[in-house]
């Protein structure tokens, strides 16, 4: 299975697409790299990763990967999760709520891609275990080549989604990441 396209995300995201269509200007135009990882646009300078582009159902954001570091003296930025110790987002409600702000979401911009050329970022911890979900575990039993594309991943990937199902509290959440999850490892095969 192939990776999905950036233009193709910005197609399937719905009534998403004006409001992505001019995210993905603005980050085009600060000059970063534009690639998809984790089925998602992700844009990075000099090989690193900066910031993210996506969309869910009540709102599209952007992720700031080493966001800790970020001045955020407008109060945008949210902590993504408990554990994601560098990783901010900034959420967005409408494609006006865009216009409005993008001399502040250039001004991040610039301010991340600096941090990164000064070499401010936290390290994951590559020592700490990867917890796969039961859930996971029983479907790499029932399809060895899916468990065999797992193993292929990178670490970083494995842990990414792996947490991803480990962080949902609600049966219902944990089943659609998942499949989710499954989704993704397929086309990363």
């Amino acid at each position: 299975m192939g990776k999905i396209s950036v233009v193709e995300y910005i197609l399937k995201s719905g009534s998403w697409e004006s409001s992505l269509n001019l995210l993905r200007e603005i980050l085009l135009d600060s000059g970063m790299d534009e690639t998809v990882k984790w089925g998602m646009p992700v844009y990075t300078w000099n090989g690193k990763n900066i910031v993210g582009m996506v969309a869910f159902k009540k709102y599209v954001g952007l992720w700031f990967y080493q966001g800790v570091f970020l001045n955020d003296k407008h109060k945008f930025l949210l902590a993504a999760e408990d554990d994601t110790r560098g990783l901010r987002q900034w959420r967005f409600q409408s494609e006006d709520e865009i216009r409005d702000r993008i001399e502040h979401i250039i001004e991040y911009l610039e301010e991340a891609i600096e941090n990164q050329k000064m070499g401010k970022e936290i390290k994951p911890d590559l020592n700490k275990p990867i917890l796969v979900p039961e859930e996971l575990q029983i479907e790499f039993s029932n399809d060895p080549w899916l468990r065999g594309a797992f193993d292929a991943l990178s670490k970083s990937m494995k842990r990414q989604y792996t947490q991803h199902i480990n962080r949902a509290k609600q049966p219902e959440t944990r089943e659609r990441r998942l499949k989710q999850v499954i989704r993704l490892i397929k086309k990363e095969a």
